[in-house]
């Protein structure tokens, strides 16, 4: 696929004036104080002018600025200039899909809080892993919309606790009705980038995600080649599945370890490296239009956490026809390369504009980041030198 340049250039000068206007999802709670990253998004909201390719994907909304997976961390990740946002979707017991990073929901909300809940807690193996916790498939949509959403990294991100229990747990009709009320407001085409967690998973206990997604989609006029929405899978079976019955581009997701679920669960020995060699890719290219990889897939690290050379794969995958967004970047020093940290804190913000000045050296089209804020202000930066 041909990637298009991207519509944010065109949003009003004026998207932010305060902090306080970007809290969305409240549940009958005031506005507070303007802080965190107000200075941040009112340095980069103003996208005239704007002609890099580069796309901005908010990983979770604006995840470094709020709980992540609400309407508040999407709206303020369009705030600051995102031509994505993602919801991450998982099932309910009824069936709904909902967005959360994971369907164990202890880090993200506060379920264990609820002593109604209590007796929902339980291990179960997922994707092969036994995780101990409360799962969104135990819950139907009603339950679920008592909780309240909590910061999943707390001692990286203490600033965004002060959110902590504002916020509900969205369906995907919520984000999809945010983001084209946001986009009708400021004439923008933000679009959404929906992933589907564990679906072998979800298929095995009869709440398979494929088919209420592309319902959901249907009904909301988003299932056109032309629509802005790309489909996003870690698992291989299920994005053939899709490809078969959707024209919306999709994204295989790729690990530097281990190999796909699906392919484990059937028993298929390919690995990730199977599938991201350079014939893998060539058979990536005929269900997908995109290749997710993660960071040290483009760029490895050495033994002491500093870049080392460059692998081949975005140019493997350019040959394969596909385009290629890069996961995950963050601003803070512990998940930085050693290269760009500053000093010993893991939680101090280190030099993100030159981590991403070497992996767009790479010749990638896109970018996953909590903090889109500090993406676009480098993009835009790069814009005024050229």
């Amino acid at each position: 696929m041909t990637l298009r340049t991207p519509l944010r250039a065109s949003a009003p000068a004026a998207v932010v004036a305060t902090a306080a206007a970007l809290l969305v999802g409240l549940v009958g709670v005031p506005s507070q104080a303007a802080s965190g990253p107000s200075a941040a998004v009112a340095a980069t909201s103003d996208r005239h002018g704007k002609t890099d390719d580069t796309l901005v994907f908010g990983h979770r909304g604006a995840s470094g600025y709020r709980p992540e997976h609400t309407l508040a961390s999407y709206k303020l990740a369009m705030d600051m200039g995102a031509d994505y946002v993602e919801p991450d979707l998982v099932s309910t017991k009824d069936g709904k899909l909902v967005a959360r990073h994971e369907n164990e929901i202890a880090t993200t909300t506060d379920v264990a809080d609820h002593p109604e809940f209590a007796d929902r807690k339980t291990t179960k193996t997922i994707d092969g892993v036994a995780l101990t916790g409360w799962f969104t498939e135990d819950f139907t949509l009603r339950e679920l919309k008592t909780l309240r959403a909590k910061e999943r990294l707390p001692q990286t991100r203490p600033a965004n606790t002060r959110y902590d229990g504002l916020y509900e747990i969205p369906t995907l009709e919520e984000v999809i009705a945010l983001v084209k009320k946001e986009n009708r407001r400021r004439g923008t085409n933000v679009g959404i980038a929906p992933e589907t967690k564990h679906p072998t998973y979800f298929q095995g206990i009869g709440l398979g995600l494929e088919r209420p997604l592309l319902r959901t989609l249907a009904k909301a006029g988003l299932d056109k080649k032309r629509s802005k929405v790309v489909i996003q899978s870690f698992e291989t079976t299920n994005l053939k599945y899709l490809n078969a019955r959707t024209p919306v581009p999709l994204v295989q997701l790729t690990s530097a370890a281990g190999a796909p679920y699906d392919l484990v669960a059937q028993g298929d020995p390919r690995t990730w490296a199977d599938v991201t060699s350079a014939s893998g890719l060539r058979q990536v290219a005929k269900y997908a239009d995109w290749l997710g990889p993660e960071k040290n897939q483009v760029i490895p690290r050495d033994a002491a956490g500093f870049l080392a050379k460059p692998t081949t794969i975005v140019r493997d995958a350019h040959r394969a026809g596909l385009d290629v967004v890069v996961y995950t970047f963050r601003d803070e020093n512990q998940f930085l390369p050693a290269d760009f940290r500053d000093g010993t804190d893991p939680n101090t913000k280190g030099d993100s504009f030159a981590e991403y000045r070497a992996f767009l050296a790479t010749g990638i089209d896109a970018i996953f980041t909590d903090q889109p804020d500090t993406l676009v202000a480098y993009l835009e930066l790069q814009d005024e030198a050229a």
